[in-house]
């Protein structure tokens, strides 16, 4: 019998690993794995969709990422179902570049870094 991911074929996280001696900046840590894990950003949107659609005026990114931690780790086998904190703001930014009637119902602040 197949298991479904919840519509996201194969969920695979990929972690991204740094070169000893090199530090890579948020942001390029944050590109790298959304290039690897699209679905994170597939399944953000879908679930701001729900929220919004079912009145509420306000989401906070962390619930959302919270939510997926709950789907993903208890639906998922073998590895560690990863999703770093320090991404929460670039989604966040991504959610309303991709949907900016959006805007409202998000807070977003200035960036510490790079």
């Amino acid at each position: 019998m197949a298991v479904v991911q919840d519509e996201i074929p194969g969920l695979v996280i990929h972690t991204v690993r740094q070169p000893d001696g090199h530090e890579a900046t948020i942001q390029a840590q944050f590109e790298a794995f959304h290039q690897l894990n699209p679905w994170v950003l597939r399944a953000l949107e879908s679930l701001t969709a729900d929220y919004l659609a079912r009145g509420a005026r306000r989401v906070g990114i962390g619930m959302l990422f919270e939510v997926l931690r709950w789907r993903y780790a208890t639906a998922t086998e073998g590895d560690e179902f990863r999703l770093n904190n320090n991404y929460r703001s670039r989604y966040v930014r991504l959610l309303i570049e991709r949907h900016p009637e959006w805007t409202p119902a998000f807070e977003v602040r200035a960036l510490r870094t790079d």
